[in-house]
């Protein structure tokens, strides 16, 4: 089992309520079992939602609470949603016993460089292989 962000298979449930299809990818994966989550649906956010981004440290500091996720405009604190959803992600993987997560880079909940986001932090604390995708 692979648990891998939903937009990247062509789920509209990114930020601006698109989905970001990697065809290449989903070639290489024909015939295994995917999971597709999104995080920030997971933690309770609407599609589409205002852009979100980290301040103050990156997803592993926003887990032990030392940062934050707001929106970008509005400087809106999202962060409950956002721990919400990598804790649902984490959970997923565990009972479902999901090895490797492919996850879209550039996100402050998905992404892991240069600075990683709250659902790859919470998995890669999790132990799980993670593996990112633009």
């Amino acid at each position: 089992m692979i648990l891998i962000s939903a937009c990247l298979i062509g789920v509209n449930c990114r930020y601006d309520g698109r989905g970001k299809i990697n065809h290449g990818l989903l070639t290489r994966l024909k015939g295994r079992n995917l999971l597709p989550v999104c995080p920030e649906q997971l933690g309770g956010l609407p599609t589409p939602r205002p852009p979100a981004m980290l301040v103050g440290g990156d997803g592993f500091m926003v887990l032990q609470g030392m940062a934050r996720v707001l929106t970008v405009e509005t400087e809106l604190d999202v962060t409950s949603a956002f721990l919400k959803g990598a804790e649902q992600c984490a959970y997923l993987a565990r009972i479902l016993g999901v090895k490797k997560c492919i996850l879209k880079s550039r996100s402050p909940s998905c992404g892991l460089g240069p600075v990683p986001g709250v659902t790859a932090a919470r998995l890669l604390m999790a132990q799980h292989e993670v593996v990112l995708v633009d």
